[in-house]
């Protein structure tokens, strides 16, 4: 049985990938930069990362601000082992279940793997909220300007222009204990 911590078969090529790192709990950069390396300890090798940007909350306002960033990666783990690899590094930083779109103490998106799409029970990529958000936009323009969405041809940038979401999405300026 595959539990998703199994490499892939070998032979798989690898894959660039681009990944949502968040927190608003603790030290927050602190804990994206852990969730970074126990990500790449499981078979991404970082390519590019975002600035770190403050952002408003979404879904629930009465919340601290988080800290978000997108990185490219490229690795030859399935979509499943990735999922898997971004779970363990949200739970080694201790976050639980609590309410939908509440406080984190870690958050990993697999925002893009290649152009492929998956629609599974437990997954699907791209990620299907992306084009609503500045704070998934704005990082992920920052390092990929000419990238497209694979299921519609337009280009991250053009979708990041339109959107007309109202939320708060500023370069960090913050340095954590």
């Amino acid at each position: 049985m595959d539990d998703g911590r199994t490499e892939p078969a070998a032979g798989l090529d690898p894959v660039d990938v681009y990944i949502l790192f968040g927190s608003n709990l603790g030290d927050r950069r602190e804990r994206i930069e852990r969730g970074l390396a126990r990500v790449a300890q499981r078979g991404v090798r970082w390519t590019a990362r975002s600035s770190i940007y403050e952002t408003e909350p979404v879904g629930l306002s009465n919340q601290p601000w988080f800290l978000n960033l997108v990185a490219r990666g490229t690795t030859p783990l399935s979509p499943q082992a990735l999922l898997a690899a971004c779970k363990d590094a949200e739970t080694a930083e201790g976050r639980v279940p609590t309410v939908r779109f509440g406080p984190r103490t870690l958050d990993v998106d697999i925002l893009l793997y290649g152009t492929q799409q998956v629609d599974e029970p437990n997954l699907s990529i791209p990620h299907p909220r992306m084009n609503e958000r500045r704070f998934v936009l704005t990082p992920l323009v920052e390092i990929a300007p000419d990238l497209s969405d694979p299921r519609d041809g337009r280009r991250f940038a053009e979708v990041l222009a339109g959107l007309d979401e109202g939320k708060k999405v500023l370069k960090s300026t913050t340095r954590e204990s």
